[in-house]
C-alpha cells in the first residue's frame, strides 16, 4: 500500500477554504498541474480540480459539505492512459483485476478551534497482484519526488485563494 497525506492551515472558516478549493483550476498549479496534463490526456488547463475528480476516469466515490473522495482503477504506473471506465462506486469496491491498482484520493476541509480551517488530501494506492505490486513499487519514488506539490502547490493555491476572498 502506498499512502500520502498532505495538510495546510487557513485563516478563515472551513465553508470559504471549501469554495475555494474547489475552484482551484489545474493551470493555477504550475508543475503539478503540467504533470496532470501529461498523465492523463484530455485534461484542460481551465479544469477545476472539483470538476477532475468528478470525470472520468475518476468515480466519485462519497461527497458530503467540506469532502470529496474519488477512485480510480488500473495500470497507474504505464505511460499510456489505462483507466478502465468505472460506472458506480460499488463497481470500485469489487475491483480486482490482477496487476493493477485501486487508488483513492480523499479531499476535505474542517474548521479549527481557532476559527480558521484546515484542508487535507489523501491518497490511498493498493496494489492487486504481483504485478500491480511490482507496478506500484516503481510509482513509489515519483510520488516521493512529485507528491508534494499536492500541497505546496494544489493546496497552497486554495488556502491563498481564500484568504485573498477569490
Amino acid at each position: 500500500m502506498l499512502h500520502v497525506r498532505y495538510r495546510r492551515r487557513a485563516s478563515v472558516p472551513a465553508d470559504e477554504l471549501w469554495r475555494a478549493a474547489r475552484a482551484v483550476r489545474v493551470n493555477e498549479t504550475g508543475m503539478l498541474g503540467r504533470l496532470l496534463r501529461w498523465r492523463i490526456p484530455g485534461v484542460e488547463g481551465e479544469m477545476s480540480f472539483d470538476g477532475l475528480f468528478r470525470e472520468s476516469p475518476f468515480t466519485v466515490l462519497a461527497e458530503d459539505d467540506h469532502l470529496l473522495i474519488s477512485g480510480l482503477v488500473g495500470r497507474i504506473w504505464t505511460l499510456r492512459r489505462d483507466y478502465p471506465e468505472l460506472g458506480d462506486p460499488g463497481e470500485f469496491a469489487r475491483w480486482q483485476r490482477r496487476g493493477t491498482a485501486r487508488v483513492v484520493f480523499a479531499n476535505w476541509a474542517t474548521d479549527e478551534r481557532d476559527g480558521g480551517s484546515s484542508l487535507e488530501s489523501e491518497v490511498r494506492v493498493e496494489a492487486i497482484g504481483a504485478q500491480g505490486r511490482v507496478g506500484v513499487a516503481a510509482v513509489r519514488p515519483l510520488v516521493r519526488a512529485f507528491g508534494p506539490l499536492v500541497a505546496t502547490e494544489g493546496i497552497s493555491a486554495a488556502v491563498r485563494r481564500a484568504q485573498q476572498g477569490r
